[in-house]
């Protein structure tokens, strides 16, 4: 079985303050408070290596990526009220190291700092962990059609341009690259794919359909801020597209698409 290991971790946390969280702004809030938070309670070398990962990145890649996910879109727009409790998952790939215990430390003390706008503090309750796979094995019945929806604000590039529809051998490419990068740096290591080959083939699949609402919306780093526009429209949010595969020997027709809903599932809409 050919497949990307994660562990899928739940925190549960109570509010002690109101907590308060953007809309659209939950990933990038619970993002830099677990980033500060990380940074205090962890050597400084794990830190580097968790969240700001430097050097040459597989795959085609520009930077590393760093090894987590958050899943926490549900909490856009959240008004927590001071004794309610409120949770979210995160998708750790950094399953080769015992990193576990520093994840849970920063977490615990990113509630105990506060979150949100008004910093309202939370009490840090427990963590469930599961071992999950993504499997990028191809199903035995050929795939059709397949409709992806972007949950959250997107921003997809061919090059160094940011395109204005998501064709998919340009959306493949770069979920096909990301995993790889994750396995490679993370798990158990790179894919053994035909990258190219894979390639031409998600370039012959059609988009019949496509409804784009396009987003301008800041994104602080430090001291930048950053323009992040959006795939997601709260009418037609769904980017329909229709597997046009030419099967190469072995390779059944509707393989791609039938791997990247798999990716989707567990990669997009956090």
């Amino acid at each position: 079985m050919v497949g990307l290991e994660f562990w899928r971790i739940r925190f549960d946390f109570r509010a002690v303050d109101p907590v308060r969280f953007a809309a659209g702004g939950s990933g990038n809030t619970i993002r830099g408070a677990f980033g500060a938070a990380l940074r205090r309670t962890a050597p400084a070398q794990a830190y580097a290596r968790l969240f700001e990962p430097r050097g040459a990145a597989p795959s085609g890649l520009r930077d590393r990526p760093r090894p987590f996910v958050l899943r926490c879109a549900h909490l856009d727009g959240a008004e927590i009220s001071a004794g309610e409790r409120f949770g979210f998952d995160v998708h750790w790939f950094d399953v080769r190291t015992s990193s576990m215990d520093a994840v849970r430390d920063a977490f615990a003390a990113m509630g105990s700092a506060g979150l949100g706008p008004g910093r309202g503090r939370a009490e840090f309750g427990r963590c469930e962990k599961s071992e999950e796979v993504i499997r990028l094995d191809p199903e035995a019945t050929a795939v059709e059609g397949v409709t992806l929806r972007f949950v959250t604000p997107t921003e997809l590039k061919a090059g160094s341009e940011v395109v204005e529809r998501p064709e998919f051998g340009i959306l493949f490419a770069r979920l096909r690259d990301r995993m790889s990068a994750l396995r490679t740096l993370y798990g158990a290591g790179p894919l053994e794919i035909d990258f190219r080959g894979m390639g031409a083939r998600a370039s012959a699949v059609r988009m019949v359909r496509c409804a784009v609402a396009w987003e301008k919306r800041a994104r602080k780093s430090g001291a930048r801020g950053r323009c992040i526009r959006s795939a997601a429209s709260p009418e037609r949010p769904n980017v329909a597209l229709e597997a046009v595969i030419v099967p190469l020997d072995g390779i059944q027709s509707g393989t791609e698409a039938t791997v990247l809903v798999s990716i989707l599932g567990d990669q997009i809409g956090v």
